[in-house]
């Protein structure tokens, strides 16, 4: 499958795109350079402009590199991982909860993501110049929203308290909702509270839910499944228990697999058998070798057949994976390296390809089946959590008895799940988050056996200020209407 892009250069203030056609994931490149108003003429323009907005989430600060790499961000913040002696000392700052409105490891979602929503605003504002009709305008307004409300999100969860997080967050300052296609926006401010910033993501995934038509077997594009799994995902940060569940079956009614146990290891490791590699995917940002994003990077690197790893797992962590887990083999290697015994996380090393360059599975349906969970028991229904937590553990267990966890424990064992399933994508830093947790680390150093040297800073109070990550120093001085969170 094609997927031609256009480039928009916001930056250049030019009123010149840039049509790069390509294979699916740029594979064989072109440019021919027309003026926008010229572009947007044709209808297959606007899939080119969408495929740019997708692209955009391999921006710096998003999913690209080492630094504020959103791919390990969610977890070397944690008690997940500790960096490695070994390493570069890449993110080092923001491991150790040093956070600055100058350092780029945790500000650089900001710019990353608004670029990702220009660009998706940028599609809207030619929507209605008749060249699209019907359902094909229809879905094109359906992905381009869908964008703009997962990158707001993203913005959201980071740099404003979570409602679940405070009993006062909904009044808190939010953020700025973009909804048009200014790239020179120098009056935007952070005027909607955290509950009007909640409802115009959920306004856009609504929209998006209800028109959306496409469905690609790569999970490259945003799917109505997907669509439904993004809306679990916002209302059980929301606290909103109900629709949690309601839009997290919709999902799970589309897409049921949560990856199949013989398909676990391969949708990480391998490149080839599409329905494999996609078991339970619901939404990826494509990556492919002749794009070079080496997205696992900010992990490790192989050199001379050896992984120097930047963070590898926590040991207290590590040892929480259950021998017949799945996981543990698919998310570990314990190597040497420079003579030391390292857990090293290989999640992202290579799917056969390049070293480090692989998808980022941005949503799956373990993810929505978890969420379902949670806000099932929280609502008071454990018959069905359970049966979903057990119908997850089957496919990720060999040899699996049935739980029959009730209370507490329960909760508990949903809570387990979910950190074992989701470590390292982005997961663990927003939960600890939203349910009002500090972070507590073990301990333990760097070494695989929990020698080594340890994290400089093992614990980050619930009612930290640093929960909410600073605004980048120069859009508030270039937009002084932006407010910057509080002591920063």
């Amino acid at each position: 499958m094609k997927k031609n892009i256009i480039k928009i250069s916001l930056a250049a203030l030019t009123v010149v795109v840039s049509l790069t056609s390509c294979e699916r994931n740029l594979d064989q490149i072109s440019s021919v350079n027309e003026a926008e108003e010229q572009a947007m003429t044709r209808p297959e323009s606007f899939r080119q402009a969408l495929d740019g907005a997708y692209t955009a989430f391999k921006g710096v600060g998003y999913y690209t590199s080492d630094t504020g790499n959103q791919l390990i961000m969610g977890d070397l913040t944690t008690d997940n991982l500790i960096i490695s002696d070994g390493g570069r000392n890449s993110n080092a700052a923001a491991s150790n909860f040093e956070f600055s409105s100058d350092n780029s490891q945790t500000t650089g979602l900001f710019s990353a993501a608004y670029a990702v929503v220009s660009r998706a605003n940028f599609v809207l504002s030619y929507l209605n110049n008749g060249v699209v009709t019907g359902t094909q305008k229809d879905n094109i307004e359906a992905e381009a929203r869908a964008i703009r409300a997962a990158a707001h999100f993203d913005i959201l969860r980071a740099y404003s308290v979570i409602p679940t997080q405070k009993s006062s967050a909904k009044n808190q300052y939010g953020i700025y909702y973009s909804e048009s296609f200014k790239p020179l926006n120098n009056n935007s401010s952070r005027s909607l509270s955290v509950d009007e910033s909640y409802t115009k993501v959920i306004n856009d995934l609504l929209f998006a839910a209800d028109k959306i038509t496409q469905n690609d077997a790569d999970k490259g594009r945003f799917s109505k499944a997907a669509v439904y799994g993004l809306l679990s995902r916002v209302y059980l940060y929301k606290g909103d228990y109900a629709n949690t569940v309601k839009y997290g079956q919709l999902a799970l009614g589309l897409s049921p697999s949560v990856t199949t146990l013989a398909n676990f290891n391969s949708i990480w490791k391998e490149n080839e058998g599409l329905a494999k590699i996609a078991d339970g995917v619901l939404f990826q940002i494509s990556n492919a070798a002749p794009e070079r994003n080496t997205v696992g990077v900010a992990y490790n690197q192989l050199i001379d057949g050896q992984y120097r790893s930047e963070f590898v797992a926590d040991y207290a962590f590590f040892n929480s994976f259950a021998a017949n887990d799945v996981r543990k083999t698919t998310y570990f290697t314990t190597a040497l390296y420079n003579k030391k015994m390292y857990n090293h996380i290989t999640k992202y090393a290579g799917n056969g390809g390049p070293v480090n360059i692989v998808p980022v599975k941005y949503l799956r349906t373990a993810e929505v089946l978890l969420n379902v969970a949670e806000a099932s028991y929280r609502s008071g229904n454990e018959g069905t959590a359970l049966t979903l937590l057990n119908q997850l553990r089957k496919e990720r267990y060999t040899a699996f008895t049935p739980g029959t966890e009730a209370g507490t424990a329960l909760l508990d064992a949903i809570l387990k799940e979910r950190r074992l399933e989701l470590a390292f994508e982005n997961d663990r830093w927003y939960t600890l988050k939203r349910l009002g947790l500090s972070v507590q680390r073990s301990g333990k150093g760097d070494i695989a056996d929990g020698s080594g040297s340890k994290a400089l800073t093992q614990t980050l109070a619930a009612d930290s200020y640093l929960w909410q990550w600073p605004i980048p120093i120069n859009a508030v001085q270039a937009n002084p209407n932006i407010q910057q969170n509080d002591k920063y």
